[in-house]
């Protein structure tokens, strides 16, 4: 199934806002936990990774979206 373009900008233009909203939540959240306890905000080695292949999984689940059975 092709989209046109038309769909196709919409689609990227939602996914575009969507992840920005994201983000700019999750770094709302970690400073705001920084200022609750008074600490600097550090995100060590492994806790990126860890991120990161959460993320990798949450792409691969929205890309099984269309997969049909």
């Amino acid at each position: 199934m092709n989209l046109n373009s038309s769909k196709r900008n919409k689609t990227l233009a939602f996914g575009a806002l969507f992840g920005a909203a994201i983000g700019l939540a999750g770094a709302f959240l970690l400073t705001r936990k920084a200022e609750e306890t008074g600490t600097a905000i550090t995100v060590s080695t492994g806790d990126g990774l860890r991120l990161g292949v959460m993320i990798i999984g949450l792409l691969r689940a929205i890309t099984a979206l269309g997969d049909e059975k």
